[in-house]
């Protein structure tokens, strides 16, 4: 059985908006989706010392998984980017913090592949540099932070489920997650 671990970003917990239909992707596919609630206030997420914070978090719940599970982060969950790429860990990052430099350099070391999701008009979001990083890139024109898109609600509900497609796409280029016969494909 696949394991998916969701990582919140700061303002939400990890069963709010994108995260909730993300984990729903991978609980579709039949994996156990395990949501990590923060234990106590990050510090300053524009310092460096934020990712041995998120590593210190969540190194002890991948443990406690073992194996290979997907990470699903936002935002603040992507600074568990380097513990990604030290444990070969396949990812889907929403909303990532691209312009703080551990993070791209992080993603940048991965070796398992890894799904970028932003909105241009995002200040914390940097296209050009997230299509240098993975040939999995899903760019919402217009979208802020939350990957809401000016205009009528209708139409930031419409990229939530556009992003729920680019995930299940993602997985179904990557093969995640494997079966029991080591072969690729869905349950």
């Amino acid at each position: 059985m696949a394991d998916a671990v969701v990582l919140p970003g700061g303002k939400f917990g990890p069963a709010a908006g994108l995260l909730m239909y993300a984990g729903a992707v991978a609980e579709r596919r039949g994996a156990t989706v395990r949501r990590h609630w923060w234990s106590q206030p990050p510090p300053d997420p524009s310092e460096p010392r934020i990712e041995d914070w998120v590593a210190g978090e969540i190194g002890p719940v991948l443990d406690s998984v073992g194996g290979s599970p997907l990470l699903i982060g936002k935002s603040l969950g992507t600074n568990a980017a380097a513990i990604a790429a030290e444990r070969s860990l396949p990812a889907v990052w929403l909303t990532p913090v691209l312009t703080v430099p551990w993070v791209a350099t992080a993603l940048r070391g991965a070796t398992a592949p890894f799904l970028l999701v932003g909105g241009t008009a995002d200040p914390l979001w940097d296209g050009v540099l997230a299509r240098d990083l993975s040939p999995y890139v899903f760019e919402v024109e217009g979208a802020e932070h939350g990957m809401a898109v000016p205009g009528p609600l209708v139409e930031s509900i419409a990229v939530l489920g556009r992003v729920v497609t680019a995930i299940d796409e993602f997985l179904d280029a990557i093969g995640w997650p494997a079966d029991a016969s080591g072969g690729q494909g869905r349950p």
